[in-house]
């Protein structure tokens, strides 16, 4: 699988998502399992967050990586309204003991909030002096967060990236080209489903003997800059995800979704779900 360095540390370029993982008891082990086949197919990031099932989702993560801590890049997210300097560092040490481990990898603060983001900051570098995290960084920032943070130790930018929602090309993400900062895209296969049933991606997935996610995949890593973090359960679906950095996709195709999807001409308020 594609490496690319995250925090000083190579990383697969696909890794997993957990949104709406924890949510229902009854899918509990599936959702471990699957985690579990993820890293054995290599797909050994894993993001999570505080958010996500109220804590419920570091939980399973927590219970999937057991015996296996030392194979996973951790990445997990702090609320906005946790983001004081206290609150920082209570609602790390609570993900702490949901997932089960002393170190998480990377602390992404999930949004702005009220709190400035020096106070944000400076509690992110209480925790790496602590060695609590390894490494933080920020997500659903715009290009004027980004400036306005102006820390080059902020690891990443986690954003929604699909090609329905292509808004960062314009601006935001050549500007972390620009600082060689890497950017976790989130949804990388849209939501609602509309996209693994479009007629276009379709085409170009039986073209590469391929699926329409995997085709999403591929365009949103066309990108060298970018890590995608897809969410599944289905081993189908972990394995088709797993090997999406292999189909290379041509201008034609590439053409062809533009036509469907058209980039951006111009700036466009920063998208999130």
């Amino acid at each position: 699988m594609q490496k690319i360095e995250l925090g000083g540390v190579s990383v697969p370029r696909i890794g997993q998502g957990t949104w709406h993982m924890g949510e229902n008891a009854g899918q509990r082990q599936a959702e471990v399992r699957a985690l579990r086949e993820g890293l054995d197919l290599g797909m050994t990031l894993i993001d999570t967050a505080e958010m996500y099932a109220e804590g419920g989702a570091e939980e399973v993560v927590g219970q999937a990586i057991r015996g296996r801590r030392d194979e996973v890049y951790l990445v997990s997210k702090v609320y906005p309204h946790n983001a004081s300097t206290k609150g920082v560092q209570a609602a790390c040490e609570r993900s702490l003991r949901r997932l089960g481990t002393d170190t998480i990898d990377l602390y992404l603060l999930h949004w702005r909030g009220q709190y400035p983001l020096s106070e944000t900051v400076e509690a992110f570098e209480r925790l790496c002096e602590q060695g609590k995290i390894l490494r933080w960084g920020v997500s659903n920032f715009d290009t004027d967060d980004l400036a306005e943070l102006d820390a080059p130790a902020c690891a990443t930018n986690q954003v929604l990236y699909n090609p329905e929602a292509r808004g960062i090309e314009y601006d935001l993400l050549p500007r972390q080209a620009q600082h060689n900062m890497p950017l976790m895209a989130y949804c990388p296969i849209g939501q609602g489903g509309a996209l693994l049933h479009d007629a276009i991606l379709q085409r170009i997935a039986d073209k590469h003997s391929a699926t329409t996610a995997q085709i999403a995949l591929a365009w949103a890593l066309r990108h060298p800059g970018v890590i995608a973090i897809p969410k599944a359960v289905n081993l189908d679906h972990l394995k088709q995800n797993a090997k999406a950095d292999t189909v290379r996709l041509d201008d034609d195709d590439l053409a062809q979704i533009d036509a469907a999807y058209p980039p951006a001409t111009r700036k466009h308020s920063l998208k999130m779900v």
